[in-house]
C-alpha cells in the first residue's frame, strides 16, 4: 500500500493491475470524506482520454469558429503531430491577433499537487510565451472576493484566519448560521486535508449547552440537533435586516463597538429604520418577504444579543443575484451585536463550506511553482466567459472600474469543466463556439474536453509524483505515483516543455529541470526560508509527510479588536465599512453604498415564479466533489434510473403526480434536464435541491439547447453576475417547473468517449 493525499483526504491505497481496488483513510482522521470511495476504479475508467485528439472539422479545414463543437467526431494524432499543430497554432494567434487573444481559463480544482497543479503549470507556461488575458476570482467566491475586501479589509483572512473550532465549541452559546454548516462540504480542501473537526467540534458546543440556528431551506444544512428555520430561498438578507431592527430599536445594539471599530453605520441605519424610504426593515416587514413569523426573528434577536454569538454566512449565499450583499449585511449584524475578535463571537464565513474555515493557519507558506509576472493586463471576472466569448470590444462595468472585453480567438483549459460551473449551458456552448480554437487537457472526456478542438490526455494526479498541503493543514503530504500513466497520457509538464521547446522558449520554462528534479528544487528553496528545521527531501520523500507549525486558537479580528490603530483594517477608514464612500461612488443600481434588501430575479417572491413556480437549489453534491469523478461508486450509488437525483417535498410531488423514483423533467425558458425524484420533507414546501456536478449530456450534441438527459442543472440557471461591483457566479438559485417525464427515457452517455477515428497511416 501506497500513501496519497486528496482534496477530500490523506489515505492509502491498494492497487491493482494498473488501478486503485481500495482506499484507506489515513489512520488518525477522526471523520474521513466518503468521497474518497470514488477512487476505486478511477484510473482505468471507460471516461479516460487515452492519446492526443484532433476534432476532425479544425484538423481538416483549419481553425475558425465552429458550432460543431461538442457533436463531432475526433481523430487520433501523434504526440509529435499534436505537438507541432499547438505549436503552429499558438504561434498564429499570438503573431496575428497578440497575446491578448489567447484566454488561460483553466479554472478548476484539478490535482491537489504543489507541482502538477494544472493551472500553474499553463499559466507559466502562457506567461513565457508573451502572456494571456486570464481571470479574477472564482465561481465559489465570486462577490465575496470583491466586496469582503472593500468592507473588511480581505477575503482570505475570512477562512484562512477564521476563529478556530476549538474557540467556537469552547466559548460560542449560540451559533446562527445562514446557509448551514453542511457537513458534506467539510470532507475538502483544495490543497488536500488530513483532518475533519467539524463534527467533533459541532458535538462539544452541544455538549457544553451552546446552541446552533439554522437558517436554510434544508434541513439537514446542519447535521443533528439545531434549530431548523427555513425562509423563502434567497431571502436571507432581509431575515439579517430583521433582526439589526430589533438590535437598533430596542437597544440592544453595541454603540461603543460600532463608533470605535466601524464607519458609516449612522448612514445605513437611517436606511434600516426606514427614514428615507418609509419602509423600517423590522421583522413584520420581514415576514412578508422571507415567511418566517416575526415573533420568532424577534425573539432570537435577542437571544443574540443576550449571550456570546457567533453569525456565520456560507458561500452558497452569495452565488446569487446580489450576492455581495449576504456576507456584508452577515458582518454587520455581528458589529452591532460588538463581539467581533471576542473569543466565540463575531462574524464567520464558509463554515460548512470547504474544510478551511474554523482549522488553524500554517505558520509559513508552502513550496509553489513560480510562474512570474504575465505581461498581459487584460482579465475578466471568472463568471464573465460566456459574455468575453460572446461580446468582444463590448464594455462592461467591474468594482469600480470600465473595462472592454477582448477578443479571444484561443481558448486554453487545463484543470476544471466550465461545463460544471458555468451558467446556462446553452449559452455557454454557443460562446465556445466563437473562437478559432480550444484546447483542452484533461485526464477524462468532460463535457469540456468533448467541446474542445484539440484534447491533451493528461495524467491523473496518482499516476505522478508530487506533494501537497494546505494552508490550513498541519502536514506536507508525498504524493507518489500509485500507478503507470494511462494508455498514451502524459503530466502536463511534458507536454509544456515538449510546446516550449518547439516555441522557443524550452530552457525557460523547464530550466533544465525534469518533474522529479522540480520537486526537489521547490522544496530545498522553499526550506531555506524557513524559521525551523524540516527533513532534507528524500528523508520527507521517505517518510511520506512533514508536520509543520501552526497558529491554534485564533479569533477572527481579535488582534484588530484588541488595537484597531495598530492593526487597522485594509480599508479606506482602516475600519469595518459598514457604508463604503468607494462602493457609493460607483453609482451601480444593483449594489449601494450599504449593505440592502435588493429583490433578486429568480425568487418566489418575484413575478417569474407565476410561470416557474418551484425554487431550485443547485448547492454542492454530497457524493462528490463539484463533478469530480462522478463516474465513481459513491456518486453512481446515489443516481436515480442513471440520472442525478432531485429532492422534492411531498406536497410538490404529489401535487405533479411524481412519485419516488421516477424520472422527472425539469425545466424553464432556458432548457431543460432530466432528473430522478427523491422525496423528501427535509425541503421547505415549494423549492427542490438538485446538486450541481452530473456531467453534462445532451440528448442531442448538434443542439446547443438539448435537453440533458443526465441531470445537469446548469441548463436552467442564468448566466448573470451578481452586479456590476463583481459580475459573481449567480448559479446557486434558479426557478423551474417540473413534470412526469413519460416517454422511453435516453441512455446516459455522459462518461462514454466520444467517436475517435484512428488513420489508417497513423504511427
Amino acid at each position: 500500500m501506497t500513501g496519497s493525499l486528496a482534496h477530500w483526504g490523506a489515505f492509502t491505497a491498494d492497487v491493482v493491475d494498473g488501478d486503485i481496488a481500495a482506499v484507506h483513510p489515513m489512520r488518525g482522521d477522526a471523520d474521513p470524506s466518503p468521497l474518497l470511495g470514488n477512487l476505486p476504479g478511477s484510473l482505468r475508467h471507460r471516461s479516460r482520454v487515452e492519446g492526443p485528439a484532433v476534432r476532425r472539422g479544425w484538423l481538416e479545414d483549419g481553425p475558425g469558429p465552429s458550432d460543431r463543437r461538442g457533436a463531432e467526431e475526433f481523430v487520433a494524432v501523434s504526440w509529435d503531430e499534436l505537438t507541432e499543430l499547438l505549436a503552429t497554432e499558438l504561434r498564429r494567434v499570438v503573431d496575428t491577433h497578440g497575446n491578448e487573444a489567447i484566454y488561460g481559463g483553466s479554472y478548476g480544482w484539478s490535482s491537489a499537487g504543489r507541482f502538477h497543479h494544472a493551472q500553474s503549470q499553463v499559466h507559466r507556461f502562457l506567461k513565457l510565451l508573451g502572456g494571456y488575458t486570464f481571470s479574477r476570482h472564482s465561481y465559489s467566491l465570486g462577490a465575496t472576493g470583491v466586496i469582503m475586501p472593500r468592507v473588511v479589509g480581505t477575503h482570505d483572512d475570512l477562512f484562512k484566519r477564521s476563529t478556530d473550532w476549538n474557540v467556537i465549541a469552547a466559548h460560542t452559546d449560540l451559533m446562527v448560521c445562514f446557509g448551514g454548516v453542511p457537513m458534506k462540504n467539510t470532507g475538502i480542501n483544495d490543497g488536500g486535508t488530513t483532518a475533519h473537526p467539524t463534527r467533533d467540534a459541532l458535538r462539544r458546543l452541544r455538549e457544553r449547552g451552546g446552541r446552533i440556528v439554522s437558517f436554510s431551506p434544508l434541513r439537514d444544512d446542519v447535521d443533528g440537533d439545531c434549530e431548523w428555520l427555513a425562509p423563502v430561498p434567497g431571502t436571507d438578507v432581509a431575515v439579517m435586516l430583521a433582526m439589526a431592527h430589533v438590535l437598533a430599536t430596542e437597544g440592544l445594539a453595541d454603540k461603543a463597538f460600532l463608533e470605535r471599530y466601524c464607519t458609516g453605520y449612522d448612514r445605513f441605519e437611517r436606511y434600516l429604520l426606514g427614514v428615507d424610504d418609509g419602509v423600517p426593515k423590522s421583522p413584520r416587514w420581514a415576514e412578508d418577504v422571507c415567511g418566517l413569523p416575526a415573533d420568532q426573528l424577534t425573539e432570537l434577536a435577542r437571544r443574540m444579543a443576550a449571550g456570546r454569538t457567533l453569525v456565520t454566512i456560507s458561500w452558497s449565499l452569495q452565488r446569487t443575484r446580489h450576492g455581495e450583499q449576504a456576507p456584508w449585511m452577515g458582518l454587520t449584524l455581528a458589529a452591532m451585536l460588538g463581539q467581533i475578535g471576542v473569543p466565540g463571537g463575531g462574524f464567520g464565513h464558509g463554515y460548512g463550506s470547504m474544510n478551511e474555515a474554523g482549522l488553524p493557519p500554517l505558520r509559513c507558506r508552502l513550496p509553489s511553482l513560480p510562474q512570474g509576472p504575465n505581461p498581459v493586463r487584460t482579465f475578466i471576472p471568472v463568471a464573465a466567459v460566456s459574455d468575453m466569448l460572446l461580446h468582444p470590444g463590448e464594455p462592461f462595468d467591474y468594482n469600480g472600474l470600465s473595462l472592454t472585453y477582448p477578443d479571444i480567438r484561443l481558448v486554453y483549459w487545463a484543470g476544471g469543466n466550465p461545463f460544471h460551473h458555468h451558467q446556462d449551458i446553452g449559452r455557454l456552448r454557443r460562446a465556445m463556439a466563437r473562437p478559432d480554437t480550444v484546447v483542452v487537457h484533461d485526464p477524462y472526456w468532460t463535457a469540456m474536453a468533448k467541446h474542445a478542438d484539440v484534447v491533451v490526455p493528461s495524467t491523473t494526479p496518482y499516476e505522478r509524483d508530487d506533494y501537497s498541503g494546505s494552508h490550513n493543514d498541519p502536514l506536507l503530504v508525498a504524493m507518489p505515483a500509485l500507478a503507470e500513466p494511462h494508455a498514451d497520457s502524459r503530466d502536463d509538464y511534458a507536454t509544456f516543455s515538449a510546446l516550449a521547446h518547439r516555441l522557443g522558449f524550452g530552457e525557460a520554462f523547464t530550466e533544465g529541470r525534469t518533474a522529479r528534479e522540480w520537486l526537489e528544487h521547490m522544496y530545498q528553496t522553499w526550506s531555506y526560508g524557513l524559521t525551523f528545521e524540516v527533513p532534507p527531501f528524500d528523508e520527507f520523500w521517505r517518510a511520506g509527510s512533514v508536520r509543520l507549525p501552526t497558529e491554534p486558537g485564533l479569533t477572527l479580528l481579535a488582534d484588530f479588536r484588541a488595537d484597531p490603530v495598530a492593526h487597522r483594517l485594509h480599508t479606506p477608514s482602516g475600519r469595518i465599512e459598514i457604508f463604503s464612500d468607494d462602493i457609493d461612488g460607483f453609482g451601480y443600481d444593483d449594489c449601494r453604498g450599504h449593505p440592502a434588501w435588493l429583490e433578486p430575479d429568480e425568487w418566489l417572491g418575484g413575478p417569474r415564479a407565476q410561470e416557474f413556480p418551484l425554487h431550485l437549489l443547485a448547492n454542492q453534491p454530497a457524493t462528490r466533489l463539484h463533478g469530480q469523478l462522478d463516474g465513481g461508486a459513491v456518486s453512481q450509488a446515489s443516481k436515480v434510473q442513471g440520472r442525478e437525483p432531485i429532492r422534492m417535498h411531498p406536497t410538490d410531488a404529489a401535487a405533479r403526480g411524481v412519485d419516488d423514483g421516477e424520472v422527472v423533467r425539469v425545466f424553464n425558458d432556458r432548457g431543460a434536464c432530466l432528473a430522478g425524484v427523491v422525496v423528501d420533507d427535509g425541503l421547505r414546501p415549494g423549492v427542490v435541491q438538485l446538486s450541481t456536478g452530473a456531467w453534462y449530456d445532451p440528448e442531442d450534441p448538434a443542439d446547443a439547447n438539448s435537453l440533458c438527459v443526465h441531470g445537469n442543472p446548469n441548463v436552467l440557471t442564468a448566466d448573470v453576475g451578481t452586479s456590476k461591483l463583481a459580475h459573481g457566479c449567480t448559479g446557486a438559485h434558479v426557478l423551474v417547473q417540473i413534470e412526469r417525464f413519460d416517454r422511453p427515457l435516453p441512455p446516459v452517455r455522459a462518461h462514454e468517449p466520444p467517436v475517435i477515428v484512428r488513420r489508417p497511416d497513423a504511427q
